[in-house]
């Protein structure tokens, strides 16, 4: 399938999904549900001190006071707390906490719940909400309370317009938006100039997939902090510059997201899936696992389209106050496309004419396959794209797949050479992410294949692997493998598998376990090529071994350390002379439903 033709169906189901759109409104409804929520932000607040959250206190925890804020600066029905005199102490009571915790430059330490310090920082998630809340109560403010306001946002946005705009990354873009808030609101229009050629170059960084790479691809997860301060910044300033980069970028999402709601981790070079759920039987995650989009997404018609669908799988009634309260002060409402009739559909992302991955939808099944390659970097941000393919089905969720991470080869699609060359040893802070001798456990290549069945061809080192996948039916999928040219190293295929802690797992032999927190490994005589967990089963070859816990390495702690919960169940395929290729054959079983 060429490009052109590719983009020519790409126009033609735009326009025929503009055919089907409906109105979106939610402002009135969503202050209404914030105004609402207002007794239960309030729970965690301390009059005394001023802080709201519990545990180890961080500036994060003030968070609160910007929902609190719309809330008292937006006249509606059902708002009971509008001009509230008690709710404005209450904010101006949490932002002077902010001031009497930071240091000289106006910066708080990161600090994390779990107790971890990372340094000194003009915190931007914290800033920005920080100065917007000012725009909302400052006229309402007592005089001596909006002075030491404003002398305390003035040094902390001059440290960042200083010293925070470099590089075009998440965390500079979401600063240059509350930069630009900040010279609005405290009259600095130097602020706004810097910010909006900060954000314009933003908006040319966009690939043209939709997304802002890092790592060699795409950061779904990260992409919607760009997404976020191009949208806030838009409904402040007007800028249409950064009109189709929101689009672009709603379309992208639109894509990578499973019908579940939550957004799909195998192009994702930051973050793993989270797969949350209510119960050990369960196979819907928690809504706290489906992304619920920003503002960002307002501004266009498949941005609204991908609201309306993310919180439906979210429900309405679990929308985050943070979320509702920006789209009250900044969302546009309007026409929302709706995906054309059918249940069938094949999504390939072409960039620079190379198809670089692709979504297939045939109902009840949903497949993400990808092609992007990275080598291996020394950033712990940073993952190796080592899980190239994911399968989804409505009745049990993401069966395999579960993305990338580091220092586990177990995670990758296929390994060649010694696995015990890579792993995190507990307690490293500074660990060498590259293995320690002859393993290939990211591809070098990779090339997607969409015909006559979609696949990968991917280059080991000095092996040549291959994935097919075939939808069977409405139950039945294969899943098939090969590799060769891999010479005196061992080659493997790895199948992971996302876990439901607490539910039994059945193997062929009969033998029954439950996945939780101790470690397993079931050789192949104990598997007997079959595996039956959380409502499907596999038939594998009779060399499929089963490994449990295979546990990534979590950036987001600074030891790396994991918990069984984030790992995944590995099987793993090995391959040699006699056997070249394995069958996968993946069967939801009848009588699965989601629950």
């Amino acid at each position: 399938m060429t490009r052109y033709l590719l983009a020519a169906m790409v126009g033609a189901l735009a326009t025929f999904r503009l055919a089907f759109a409906e109105e979106l409104r939610y402002k009135t409804d969503l202050l209404a549900r914030l105004a609402q929520q207002v007794p239960s932000i309030l729970k965690t607040y301390d009059p005394q001190s001023g802080r709201f959250g519990t545990g180890i206190w961080i500036c994060g925890d003030q968070h609160a006071m910007y929902p609190l804020a719309v809330v008292y600066a937006t006249a509606g029905n059902g708002n009971r707390y509008y001009k509230s005199p008690e709710l404005l102490r209450v904010i101006t009571k949490a932002g002077d906490l902010l001031i009497e915790k930071a240091d000289a430059q106006g910066r708080w330490v990161f600090e994390k719940k779990d107790g971890s310090t990372w340094g000194m920082i003009w915190m931007p998630w914290t800033y920005s909400r920080w100065i917007r809340t000012f725009g909302l109560i400052r006229d309402a403010m007592p005089a001596d309370a909006r002075e030491r306001w404003t002398r305390a946002l003035v040094l902390g946005y001059t440290g960042i317009s200083r010293h925070e705009l470099g590089s075009v990354h998440n965390i500079p873009a979401h600063h240059a938006m509350g930069l630009y808030a900040a010279g609005k609101i405290l009259d600095r229009p130097e602020w706004c100039g810097q910010a909006e050629q900060f954000l314009r170059r933003v908006a040319a960084a966009q690939s043209e997939g939709g997304y802002w790479a890092e790592g060699g691809g795409p950061v779904v997860r990260y992409n919607f902090v760009y997404i976020d301060a191009l949208g806030t910044y838009y409904a402040m300033s007007g800028d249409k510059a950064v009109l189709p980069a929101l689009e672009k970028a709603a379309r992208f999402h639109r894509r990578f997201t499973y019908p579940s709601g939550q957004a799909v981790e195998t192009i994702d070079g930051r973050n793993p899936l989270e797969m949350l759920f209510p119960s050990a039987d369960s196979n819907r995650p928690l809504p706290e696992a489906v992304a619920q989009g920003n503002v960002g997404f307002a501004f266009s018609a498949v941005g609204r389209a991908y609201l309306k669908h993310q919180w439906a799988c979210a429900g309405m009634h679990r929308l985050d106050p943070d979320l509702m309260a920006s789209l009250v002060l900044y969302g546009e409402e309007g026409p929302a496309e709706e995906s054309p009739p059918g249940s069938r559909e094949t999504s390939v992302m072409v960039e620079g004419g190379i198809p670089r991955a692709a979504t297939i939808r045939q109902d009840p099944w949903f497949l993400c396959l990808s092609a992007y390659t990275s080598p291996v970097v020394a950033s712990r941000w940073i993952q190796d794209r080592q899980n190239l393919v994911s399968i989804y089905h409505e009745a049990t969720g993401v069966i395999l797949g579960g993305g990338n991470t580091k220092l586990q080869p177990a995670w990758s699609t296929f390994t060649v050479g010694d696995m015990a060359l890579l792993a995190h040893r507990p307690g490293d802070e500074n660990p060498v992410f590259t293995p320690k001798g002859p393993l290939y456990h990211v591809p070098s290549r990779a090339g997607l294949v969409t015909e006559p069945e979609p696949g990968l061809d991917l280059t080991y080192g000095a092996a040549h692997c291959r994935v097919r996948v075939r939808i069977v039916d409405a139950h039945t999928l294969e899943y098939r493998v090969e590799a060769s040219g891999g010479g005196s190293l061992p080659v493997a295929a790895h199948l992971t598998l996302v876990p439901r802690m607490g539910r039994k797992l059945t193997t062929g032999s009969g033998r029954q376990v439950t996945i939780g927190s101790q470690p397993l490994v079931l050789e192949p005589e104990q598997v007997r090529g079959q595996v039956t967990y959380a409502g499907f089963r596999l038939q594998l070859p009779a060399s499929a071994s089963l490994h449990w816990p295979a546990l990534p390495h979590n950036p987001y702690r600074k030891d790396g350390r994991a918990e069984p919960a984030e790992g995944r169940i590995e099987i793993r395929l090995p391959f040699d002379a006699q056997h070249p290729a394995h069958l996968v054959k993946v069967e939801v079983l009848p009588e699965t439903k989601p629950k």
